[in-house]
């Protein structure tokens, strides 16, 4: 029996156990907490309980642009990770965005995201506390965030008064299913294409009713990967993972609650399928890599060789690949929070969140994602790993494209603390929050990475690779207060006028150091990689670190109107302010790019959220309209230092004006079937984007000569779909009068092309734009087979396999690299799932 076999058996062993354990218990106690998702009393359409201002409201109360997804839609929408989320959210973009691990999957909100070596500009939260976030990686958390949620919350915009890390661009909320009073539960398993092996469950236990409440819950994810590697004969693009979550209520009085909630999760991949499409032939003559007719080995090398590879590229196809290495994707994080709740009064609650969590990344890609080969070897071969031919006799030389530091990528741990008096008066015409918050993230070891960033052909297997060790961390305190004010306490007439007011101050120091340097030919040298300055081997780590600091503090703030027209028609109005810190830049090459300042934002929003009926049909219309100032814009690029040789990266910064719609709209014909859908219009626009160039280069203003300043401004905007849109049907019908229902959801979502690089004009970089793609997604199941609380079903995603890129490595016209490659997005996925509930679930 094959190592993989017997993983199956034992996880399908488990999940027997498991629900017979869960039929002889089923109707052991009965419900007694109240549902976060709630049908109108009317027998319109469901709302959604929310926790966008800090407490538990409904959606469509909240004058806050939100989309909120149920634990059912999730399931229906095959929504498991963070990349599922495309275009079901108006104006958000997911992605790689570049990245060396597929499992970096980036936020962008309204054109507001992640920068390379910065914070996120969207934030991530579980259970109220920010998830830990990569430097190396633009990565939030691990895997199994998505597994037994009660909703799932996108906040568009800036969030930076209540919610502890400030943004730019808007918050994710992932609200965790807390432990009720039933004995409860569900385990379901799935299996699919590409051998997909899954099963996940969640048990509830009430230990002492009303007291002491406890919630497990578990996933184990298996998949073979949809990318090939002919050189290594592995798949890439694969999943394997496995997380726990507990959740633990005590409540030892009717005014004190405490629930804490520990949660890990470990995922172990063969790393990300990067597509090669092209080397820049031309560059690379014009740097003296290649010159046409060359065949001597050793020398120059023939620029055929890296036509031939271009080739070979193209005749793989978009899922298959030849890697120079063998790659590895590797993700361990745990965390552990706590809120405890303290009712003072009637109208006054004392609350304490409290986080420690870990995260470690460990990673390694080949970023051009080829094996050079001489042209003339026969296509359908492939060198065994860890060789490449040359030009000439065609004699195999070893290679290694990565040094292997033994240490991981990213090691970080992290603190919060947040305390929070929430509050009512004026006969609950005023509710207000004011609050503290502390964050503290740090490096919890030893951090380091190597690699060859490029090594010419004729040189394969000669050149050293790079060794670096570095750093960083950040603290930031706050103080915050926001309150909303009904005018029905000044006269019974203004009733439902609502004025929000908020205001927050930040203070931020950011820390690092980091060391880089390159092993010389003679074995006795090294030379710095910020500096390249030639330093002994011995000792070259420190003789090539630098270290930096940099302090920061903001205002934000947030000043809002907001009117109920009718019970079920609310409208609102408000500014608002985002901050984002500055950072460390670990890859400088001048004293005065070693940090970077922080951006901020300005959003002017209004909207309106309604339910209403035609002919006695519900129906649900949701707007909103926003103009951002968008100021002092984080935006990575590459570095060059002339006299020095040295090369790396800088943050630069850039100014904007975006605006832009959103609409949600959802209509009930009959009980039963709903129709719905979303779509968002961004348009963004640099106001100013220049910088001092070093190099010179091409900009809006034409060849600017080194020393020159290069006009930016003409760039499309990075990470923005211009528009956005998805449209569903969700239809339930009766099978028989105990046979239970049969659930249809199908999903069919757009988005339009967009721009990926930061600071390269569209001409110089192919591939940056990413083509407009839509996929369709579809589910059946039979919910509640003849009462028994087995669920059946059939899912796809993806269901006319398109193919689509989610991500351009944008480095075609990067001296010292001169590649193009991409990333696709998922083919067509489908499979069965057996889900059993029980206890009321």
């Amino acid at each position: 029996m094959t190592t993989n076999n017997r993983r199956q058996r034992r996880a399908l062993l488990c999940a027997s156990a498991m629900a017979a354990a869960s039929m002889m218990t089923s109707s052991a106690f009965a419900q007694s907490e109240p549902p976060t998702e709630m049908q109108a009393d009317n027998g319109g359409i469901a709302d959604i309980i929310v926790t966008a201002n800090r407490r538990e409201e409904r959606n469509q109360d909240v004058p806050i642009a939100i989309t909120a997804l149920s634990a059912d839609r999730l399931q229906q929408q095959g929504i498991a990770k963070e990349q599922d989320l495309q275009a079901s959210v108006p104006s958000l973009v997911v992605g790689p965005n570049g990245q060396g691990s597929r499992e970096s999957q980036s936020f962008t909100i309204r054109g507001q995201g992640a920068t390379f070596q910065a914070s996120p500009g969207v934030v991530v939260y579980m259970n109220e506390v920010p998830l830990p976030a990569g430097i190396t990686l633009s990565q939030q958390g691990g895997p199994g965030n998505f597994v037994d949620l009660e909703n799932l919350q996108v906040l568009s915009g800036p969030q930076g008064t209540l919610f502890g890390r400030n943004t730019t661009g808007g918050a994710v909320l992932l609200t965790p299913k807390k432990p009720t009073n039933d004995f409860s539960g569900w385990i379901q398993g799935r299996i699919g294409n590409y051998d997909r092996r899954e099963i996940e469950g969640a048990i509830n236990i009430p230990v002492i009713a009303d007291k002491l409440l406890v919630r497990a819950v578990g996933a184990f994810h298996d998949r073979d990967g949809y990318t090939k590697d002919v050189t290594y004969n592995k798949d890439r693009d694969d999943e394997h993972w496995y997380s726990g979550r507990i959740g633990i209520t005590f409540r030892p009085t009717e005014t004190i609650e405490n629930y804490l909630m520990v949660y890990g999760s470990k995922s172990s991949t063969n790393g990300t399928g990067f597509i090669h499409k092209a080397f820049n032939i031309d560059g690379l003559k014009g740097y003296g890599l290649c010159r046409e007719g060359a065949t001597i080995p050793f020398a120059v090398a023939s620029c055929n060789v890296y036509r031939a590879a271009d080739a070979k590229a193209a005749a793989l196809g978009p899922r298959a690949t030849a890697l120079g290495i063998d790659e590895f994707s590797r993700t361990q994080t745990w965390g552990v929070t706590n809120t405890t709740s303290v009712d003072l009064s009637d109208t006054l609650t004392l609350r304490n969140i409290f986080s420690y969590q870990k995260l470690k990344l460990d990673y390694s890609y080949d970023s051009d994602a080829t094996v050079l080969q001489q042209h003339e070897v026969d296509p359908n071969s492939y060198p065994a790993p860890g060789t490449v031919l040359l030009p000439g006799d065609g004699t195999p030389v070893t290679y290694a494209n990565i040094y292997d530091a033994g240490l991981p990528r990213d090691n970080l741990r992290q603190i919060t603390e947040e305390v929070q008096l929430q509050g009512t008066a004026l006969d609950k015409h005023m509710t207000y929050t004011v609050g503290g918050f502390y964050y503290k993230q740090k490096p919890d070891g030893r951090q380091a990475g190597g690699a060859i960033v490029y090594c010419p052909a004729a040189f394969t297997g000669f050149c050293p690779a790079s060794r670096s060790e570095y750093g960083s961390g950040q603290t930031s305190k706050a103080l915050y207060a926001q309150g909303t004010f009904d005018f029905g306490a000044v006269t019974p007439g203004l009733e439902g006028l609502r004025l929000t007011a908020g205001y927050r101050y930040t203070w931020d120091t950011i820390f690092g150091f980091s060391g880089n340097y390159t092993p010389q030919a003679d074995g006795l040298t090294a030379k710095c990689g910020s500096t390249a300055e030639i330093v002994p081997i011995a000792g070259a780590m420190e003789a090539c670190t630098y270290s930096a600091r940099f302090k920061s503090s903001a205002s934000t703030w947030v000043a809002g109107l907001d009117y109920k027209v009718t019970p079920t028609t609310l409208i609102f109005g408000k500014v608002s302010r985002g901050y984002k810190s500055g950072g460390f830049n670990q890859q400088a090459v001048f004293a005065t790019t070693r940090t970077f300042k922080p951006e901020t934002v300005t959003n002017y929003e209004v909207g309106f959220k309604s339910d209403f009926r035609i002919a006695n049909v519900p129906f649900r219309l949701n707007a909103t309209g926003y103009i951002l100032d968008y100021k002092d814009i984080q935006r990575a690029g590459a570095d060059y230092n002339p006299s020095s040789g040295a090369g790396g990266a800088v943050v630069r910064n850039a100014d904007a004006r975006i605006k832009g719609i959103e609409l949600e709209a959802s209509v009930q014909p009959f009980k039963g079937l709903e129709i719905g859908g979303n779509f968002s219009h961004t348009d963004a626009k640099y106001k100013t984007y220049e910088y001092v160039t070093p190099t010179g280069g091409f900009g809006c203003n034409g060849l600017v000569a080194a020393g020159g300043r290069l006009d930016l401004s003409c760039l499309p905007f990075q990470f923005v779909s211009p528009y956005i849109w998805s449209i569903h049907t969700n239809a339930t019908i009766p099978v028989g009068d105990d046979m239970g229902d049969l659930n249809f959801f199908v999903n069919y979502s757009h988005t339009s092309r967009q721009y990926t690089d930061p600071g390269v004009l569209p001409a110089l970089q192919p591939g940056a734009y990413l083509e407009p793609f839509g996929l369709l997604n579809m589910s059946l199941d039979w919910k509640g087979v003849a009462r028994s609380g087995l669920d059946i079903g059939l899912f796809v995603t993806n269901a006319t396999n398109k193919l689509y890129r989610v991500s351009n490595a944008n480095v075609y016209n990067q001296g010292g690299l001169l590649y193009a490659t991409t990333l696709y997005g998922e083919p067509r996925m489908y499979g069965l799932r057996l889900k059993y509930r029980f206890g009321g679930e």
